[in-house]
C-alpha cells in the first residue's frame, strides 16, 4: 500500500487517537530541562520524567510523531551520513507510549494491527524478536498473533554483560529499563542477508522497523533490578524506514520527501548525476539544520552550536564538491518548508531567519577557507625538509578553521607531500573524546536529590502564614531533627517562598518557632513537587513542627520588578529587532535582571535607546498585569509566549500587561506595570554566536543607577572645568590639545634625533676600508630609530650602523646598510647576530633591520664584538 511520508505521518497518529491516546506535539531538538542528553534522540525524551515518576500528565496514553537528531555526543550518525540506506543526522520517530495503562499484550497487538490492517504490510514478511527470558511476549507473539515460531527469535545478552542485548532497553546505566521486541521486515531473498541472531544479520536484507520497549524495571548503580510499581511502554518506529517500504523502494534516500530535497539540490548545484552520494549529504542536512536553528540553536563553537556548525560546514563541502558556487545550502529551506510545512509550521514561520543564519554561516565559512590556506602555507614553511604534514596541524586546520582534511590533502599533494592520516585520526578521537565528557550529559537518575512530598505555594497572594514541616534533607538525606547551628534544607506542607524556577531567584526570609528557634532561609529551590527552604539553623527543629513562614518581602517586590520587566523586554526586543529574537536564559534577582536572546549581531545604539522607551512607556501606562490558568494548546493559539527551556504541565499559567506581553510564566510579578518605576539598561553584549545578553536595572536598583551615572559625569565636568551639559565640548577640546601636543612632541624628537645623530658622526670607525657605526644610546626613544638610522645613512653616503638603546629590562637595536653594501653586510643577519647575543630574536630588508631582546647585560659585549663580526663579512 503506496503512502506519502505525510499520509504515514498522519496515519499513525489517527490510528493511535482511535486507541484512546493523547496526540502530542512533537517536542524540540533541544531536551527541556534535561542534562542528560544533547539532542533529543528518540521520541521517549519528552515524557522521561513521567516514566522517572517525576511528571504526571492528564492522559495515560500518547502517540507522537518526534523529530529527533543523532550528530554529536554518544549517538553520532554524522560520519555515515549520505553513505548508507538508512543513517540521517535528523529523521522522525513514530512512538506509541502507555504510562502504567496497558503493557506487552495491547502494546505488542497495536503495533500488528497497524503494520497488516492499517498500511497492510503483509504478514509473512514480518519477522519479531523478543529478549531471551521474556517468555510472557514470546507467548503472545507466537499463541495469540500467530508468527511462526521460525520467524519469533529470542536474543539473549549478545553485548558481553547481564543486560546488555539488543533486545534490552536502558535509559541509562540507571533509572528505567527493561525487555523489548523488535518487529523486523524482509526485504526478499535477492538482497543479501539474514535474520537478527545470525552471523548476517547486518545485511540490508531484515531491517528493523518498530522497536516495542517494556519498562519493567529500574536498574541502580550496584546493578540491582528493582520491579516498576507502574510498568510502562514506550515505543519507536523510523518513518523514513517504513515510508521506504511503503514506496517500494530500498533506501531512506529514495522516499518521497528525500527525492523532492535531493532534486532541489541537484538544481541549485548544477549537479548531473542524482546517484551522487554528496546529493544525500546536503539533503540530510538542511533537514537538521533547519530543525535546530527553528529550534533556537545558533552555530557557535561549543556545545550545540559546534554540532550544527560542523553539520553546516559538511554539506556546504559536499556541496562545493557538487560544483555549488557561492551561497547555495540556504536556498533548500523554501524546498524543505514545502515538504514538511504542514507537519513542522515553525518551518515556515521561521524560514526567513533559517534562510539568515544558514547563509550568514556560508559566507563565514568562506573566510574561514581563505584564513586556513594562509595557515597551511604558514605550516608547510616551517616543515624545515620534512616532507609529512603532522596531524596535529591538519587537525587544527580543521577543528579551528573548518578546513576540510581533503583540502588539506591536495594542497599537501601539489607540493609533494603527505598528510599525517593516523596523527589526524587520534586528535579526532581525542576530540570525540572531550566532546561526550564536556558537559553533564550523563546522571545516575537514582541520585538526585528526591522528595515525595508536595508543597502548597501561597506566594502569589501572601507574604507570611503558618505552614508544617514535613520533611528535612541533612547533606542530601532525610533526618528527624536538625540541632542548633546545621545548614540544611526544610520542606513545608505550604509556603511562601517562590522556589527558583524559569530564571527567577528563589525566596529568602525566615521560619519562626514558637519555641525561639529561627531557620534563616537564604535560597529556595524545587526538589521534585516540593519547596526546599535553604539555609541555617538557630535553635532546634524537628518533622511535625510548626512554623511561620515569612519571606523578606522588600527583597521579593525588587525581584518581581525586574520579573515584570523582563517580559516587557523580551517584548519590546521583538519588536524592534524583530520576531526572530527569542528568549536564551534569564536570570532574575533583585539586585538586577540579565536576559540572553537570540540575534545576529550587536544591538546598535538607537535600537537600545528604541527598545528602553518601548518598555518605560508600558510602565508608564500602568497596564494592570492578569494571569489566567489555561490549558496549554488554549494559551499558545492565543499567542502566549513558552520561554526557552521550560517544561509546562498541561494547565499553564498566562500572565499579560496590557496587548503588550503575553508569556506562559509561574513566577512572581508586580500588580501593575506603574510598579515597576523605571527600567534602565545598563549594558549590552555578545555571549556567544548568535547569542546576545542584556543587563538592565528596575526601580530603586535603576534610580542609584542614574544617580552614580550623573555623578560621574559631574565629577569629570569639575575636572574639565564645566558642567555636565558641556562634558561633549570640553572633552573634545581636551583630545584636540592633546593630539597637537604629541605631533609638537614627535617634531621635538626628530630635531633631537637629528642632533644626536650629528653627534653620533664622531663615533664612526673605518673597517676595511668601510664607515661604521656601532652606538648605544643612553635613554633614546627607539620610534625615533628608522629617522635617525635615514639621516646617519644618508651623510655617511657609504657605510653599516647598529645602534642600540636599553631601558626597562629591553634591549632595542636596528641595523642600516648603504645599498653599495649590502651584497658584503646585510642589515638583517647583521640584526640577526646581535639579536640573539642580547637573547632575542629579529629581522629585516638587507638595507634596515630591526630587533629586540631581554638581555640588557650583554648589550656592551654584543657592540663590542660587532666590529670583528663586520670585518669577517668585508
Amino acid at each position: 500500500m503506496y503512502m506519502t511520508s505525510a499520509q504515514l505521518r498522519r496515519a499513525f497518529l489517527d490510528f493511535f487517537a482511535s486507541k484512546g491516546h493523547q496526540i502530542v506535539s512533537s517536542s524540540s531538538l533541544i531536551p527541556g530541562n534535561d542534562p542528560t542528553l544533547l539532542f533529543t534522540n528518540a521520541g521517549m525524551v519528552q515524557f522521561k520524567d513521567v516514566f522517572l515518576g517525576q511528571d504526571k500528565r492528564s492522559y495515560n496514553r500518547a502517540v507522537t510523531a518526534q523529530r529527533c537528531l543523532r550528530a554529536g555526543g554518544k549517538h553520532n550518525d554524522l560520519e555515515n551520513v549520505g553513505y548508507t540506506a538508512r543513517h540521517h543526522t535528523f529523521f522522525e520517530m513514530l512512538g506509541n507510549f502507555s504510562f502504567g495503562d496497558y503493557f506487552k499484550r495491547d502494546a505488542i497487538q497495536y503495533a500488528w494491527e497497524f503494520l497488516t490492517e492499517v498500511v497492510k504490510l503483509p504478514k509473512e514478511k514480518l519477522w519479531v524478536t523478543v529478549y531471551a527470558t521474556d517468555d510472557e511476549a514470546f507467548d503472545i507473539w507466537t499463541k495469540e498473533i500467530g508468527v511462526p515460531m521460525e520467524r519469533a527469535i529470542r536474543i539473549g545478552d549478545n553485548k558481553g554483560a547481564p543486560y546488555a542485548s539488543d533486545n534490552f532497553w536502558a535509559m541509562g546505566d540507571t533509572g528505567p529499563c527493561g525487555p523489548c521486541t523488535e518487529i523486523f521486515y524482509d526485504h526478499g531473498d535477492h538482497i543479501w542477508g539474514g535474520p537478527p541472531g545470525s552471523p548476517e544479520e547486518d545485511g540490508d536484507r531484515f531491517i528493523e522497523i518498530w522497536n516495542n520497549v517494556f519498562m519493567q524495571f529500574n536498574r541502580h548503580a550496584d546493578g540491582r533490578m528493582e520491579p516498576l510499581p507502574k510498568p510502562s511502554v514506550d515505543t519507536g518506529m523510523g518513518l523514513e524506514r517504513i515510508a521506504a517500504i511503503l514506496q517500494n523502494v530500498h533506501s531512506n534516500y529514495e522516499i518521497d520527501t528525500f527525492a523532492a530535497l535531493i532534486k532541489a539540490t541537484a538544481e541549485i548545484t548544477g549537479a548531473k548525476d542524482l546517484n551522487d552520494k554528496s546529493l544525500r549529504v546536503v539533503a540530510d542536512h538542511i533537514r537538521s539544520c533547519s530543525f535546530l536553528v527553528a529550534d533556537g540553536v545558533m552555530p557557535s563553537n561549543e556545545g550545540r552550536g559546534y554540532v550544527l556548525r560542523r553539520i553546516i560546514r559538511r554539506a556546504i563541502r559536499h556541496g562545493n564538491k557538487l560544483g555549488a558556487k557561492g551561497v547555495f545550502f540556504s536556498k533548500l529551506v523554501g524546498a524543505l518548508a514545502q515538504q514538511m510545512g504542514e507537519a513542522y509550521p515553525e518551518l515556515i514561520e521561521k524560514q526567513v531567519v533559517i534562510e539568515k543564519v544558514l547563509a550568514l554561516e556560508e559566507e563565514q565559512f568562506g573566510k574561514t577557507l581563505e584564513r586556513g590556506l594562509g595557515i597551511l602555507e604558514d605550516a608547510l614553511a616551517e616543515l624545515n625538509g620534512n616532507t609529512v604534514i603532522p596531524g596535529e596541524v591538519a587537525f587544527k586546520l580543521y577543528d579551528t578553521y573548518g578546513f576540510p582534511l581533503d583540502l588539506t590533502s591536495d594542497v599537501a599533494r601539489e607540493r609533494g607531500l603527505t598528510v599525517d592520516q593516523a596523527g589526524f585520526e587520534a586528535a579526532m578521537e581525542a576530540q570525540r573524546k572531550r566532546a561526550q565528557q564536556a558537559s553533564n550529559f550523563g546522571a545516575d537518575y537514582n541520585q538526585a536529590l528526591t522528595s515525595a512530598q508536595c508543597t502548597d505555594f501561597t506566594g502569589y497572594t501572601q507574604i507570611q502564614g503558618k505552614a508544617k514541616v514535613v520533611e528535612i534533607l541533612l547533606e542530601g538525606k532525610a533526618v528527624n531533627a536538625l540541632a542548633d547551628g546545621q545548614q540544611a534544607l526544610v520542606i513545608l506542607d505550604q509556603t511562601p517562598f517562590y522556589a527558583e524556577s524559569g530564571g527567577q531567584c528563589g525566596d529568602a526570609g525566615l521560619l519562626t518557632l514558637a519555641n525561639g528557634a529561627v531557620f534563616s532561609v537564604v535560597d529556595t529551590i524545587k526538589v521534585g513537587k516540593a519547596f526546599a527552604h535553604k539555609g541555617s539553623l538557630k535553635g532546634a527543629l524537628a518533622l511535625g513542627d510548626l512554623v511561620d513562614a515569612a519571606i523578606d518581602n522588600a527583597r521579593r517586590e525588587a525581584i518581581r520588578k525586574n520579573h515584570s520587566a523582563t517580559h516587557l523586554l523580551h517584548a519590546a526586543l521583538r519588536t524592534v529587532l524583530g520576531e526572530h529574537v527569542t528568549q536564551k536564559g534569564s536570570l532574575v534577582g533583585a539586585e538586577r535582571l540579565r536576559f540572553d536572546f537570540s540575534h545576529f549581531e550587536a544591538v546598535k545604539a538607537d535600537e537600545i535607546r528604541r527598545i528602553e522607551q518601548m518598555v518605560n512607556e508600558q510602565i508608564q501606562q500602568n497596564h494592570e498585569v492578569k494571569t489566567r490558568l489555561m490549558k496549554i494548546d488554549d494559551a499558545k493559539a492565543a499567542g502566549a509566549m513558552a520561554l526557552f527551556g521550560e517544561k509546562y504541565d498541561d494547565e499553564v499559567r498566562v500572565l499579560s500587561m496590557g496587548d503588550f506581553s503575553i508569556e506562559l510564566c509561574g513566577g512572581t510579578h508586580v500588580s501593575r506595570t506603574g510598579d515597576i518605576g523605571l527600567f534602565k539598561i545598563v549594558v549590552e553584549s555578545g555571549i556567544a554566536a548568535g547569542i546576545r545578553r542584556i543587563e538592565a536595572v528596575t526601580g530603586e536598583g535603576a534610580l542609584a543607577f542614574v544617580h552614580k551615572l550623573e555623578q560621574q559625569a559631574q565629577t569629570v565636568a569639575s575636572m574639565l572645568k564645566g558642567d555636565v551639559f558641556s562634558i561633549v565640548e570640553k572633552v573634545q577640546q581636551t583630545m584636540d590639545s592633546r593630539k597637537a601636543l604629541e605631533k609638537e612632541l614627535e617634531q621635538l624628537k626628530a630635531k633631537l634625533a637629528s642632533a644626536a645623530g650629528a653627534s653620533l658622526l664622531e663615533q664612526v670607525q673605518v673597517i676595511n676600508g668601510v664607515k661604521v657605526l656601532i652606538a648605544e644610546l643612553k635613554g633614546a626613544d627607539p620610534k625615533a630609530f628608522r629617522t635617525m638610522v635615514d639621516e646617519l645613512k644618508n651623510k655617511l653616503g657609504s657605510g653599516i650602523l647598529l645602534l642600540a638603546t636599553a631601558a626597562d629590562g629591553k634591549v632595542s637595536l636596528i641595523a642600516g646598510v648603504t645599498a653599495d653594501l649590502t651584497a658584503k653586510v646585510q642589515a638583517g643577519q647583521l640584526i640577526g647576530w646581535a639579536a640573539e647575543q642580547v637573547g632575542g630574536k629579529g629581522g629585516g630588508k638587507p638595507d634596515l633591520a630591526q630587533a629586540g631582546g631581554t638581555d640588557v647585560a650583554a648589550l656592551p659585549g654584543v657592540l663590542k664584538a660587532a666590529a670583528d663580526y663586520i670585518a669577517a663579512k668585508l
